[in-house]
């Protein structure tokens, strides 16, 4: 039989483990008041907005630095009501507004992914605002650590020696069919935050600042993003050529530095 001491260690922990959790989830609503009032001011944001939107995220993350995301929409675009804005915010980060994707009506549905790094265990945001300005949230929480600060995955010259180099991967389209693309860049996206051994010291910011998706002279995406992106940025993504055109990518870097690829359709 359990004694008297066992049973008041056991309910003591039981108490200070409840305590600690409802301590951490006070914190964690606070940081997002914090954050909702600086990036949203006063506007209203509808909260478990799963009718509208869908944020895909591995629960506990294999490497913090490469974090797989893609939010999908369960509405179709149209130019009477689109989302024109999706928000990715990642609470802990050091950079919490992590990305702004500009979308086109004309994509016809949302289907986006891309991969970003997470810096603590954090609750992870996508916000879509539609073209009534009206803002829409659903929300994953994410168990990784130290991504925002882990050194680049490649040898940093070798890196440096292929910035800029861009891939637009899909299959053949055909007019009026939904295909899928994916544009990638390869850049270190450098945070900021990373040690570097040799010269014991960290490594300046270099990172992506926008990536701008055209496809016959008309515009699909313009992500604007910063530290919180992964190394060798890319952008998965979904639509529809009703003629043939040009898919163009255009990417622009912190340090005004300009890269750019086309696909013929």
């Amino acid at each position: 039989m359990m004694g008297r001491n066992s049973i008041f260690l056991g309910m003591f922990i039981m108490l200070i483990s409840h305590s600690f959790t409802a301590h951490s989830a006070t914190a964690d609503e606070d940081i997002w008041a914090g954050l909702k009032q600086t990036y949203f001011g006063d506007r209203e944001i509808r909260e478990n907005a799963d009718d509208l939107l869908v944020l895909e995220a591995p629960t506990r993350a294999e490497d913090a630095a490469i974090v797989p995301i893609s939010v999908k929409s369960l509405q179709p675009q149209t130019s009477e009501r689109y989302i024109k804005n999706i928000h990715i915010i990642i609470d802990k980060n050091p950079m919490p507004y992590s990305a702004n994707f500009h979308l086109s009506p004309s994509l016809g549905e949302i289907d986006i992914a891309t991969r970003v790094r997470i810096d603590q265990y954090t609750d992870m945001r996508a916000i879509a605002e539609m073209n009534d300005g009206s803002l829409h949230m659903v929300s994953r929480y994410v168990k990784a650590s130290g991504g925002c600060s882990a050194p680049a995955g490649k040898d940093m010259e070798a890196a440096m020696a292929r910035l800029g180099k861009m891939q637009i991967r899909m299959r053949d389209a055909n007019i009026g069919e939904t295909t899928q693309a994916q544009v990638v860049v390869s850049h270190p996206n450098n945070s900021g935050l990373q040690f570097d051994q040799k010269t014991r010291g960290y490594i300046p910011p270099h990172y992506v600042k926008e990536i701008i998706i055209n496809f016959a002279d008309e515009n699909l995406i313009k992500l604007e993003a910063g530290i919180s992106i992964s190394e060798d940025p890319s952008v998965r993504f979904n639509f529809t050529p009703l003629k043939h055109g040009v898919l163009k990518a255009m990417v622009n870097d912190s340090k005004d530095m300009t890269y750019s690829m086309d696909k013929q359709i």
